[in-house]
């Protein structure tokens, strides 16, 4: 995964606890902590991550 560029949630706080993602080799979405990006990597489906990122987005609609 080294070789994707990870991107990191525009919610981040100041310090380290924050949400990299990054589409993998695969076209699998990998998703990291931002303190440890090269620690566990979990992957997803495209479909799967774009469900969980609307779902979110709908439950803060202020956002």
């Amino acid at each position: 995964m080294s070789a994707h560029a990870w991107q990191r949630s525009s919610y981040c706080a100041q310090g380290e606890a924050c949400v990299n993602v990054a589409e993998a080799r695969t076209g699998a979405i990998a998703l990291t902590e931002s303190s440890d990006p090269t620690g566990a990597i979990l992957r997803t489906t495209p479909a799967a991550w774009a469900s969980l990122v609307r779902a979110l987005k709908e439950s803060n609609p202020d956002d």
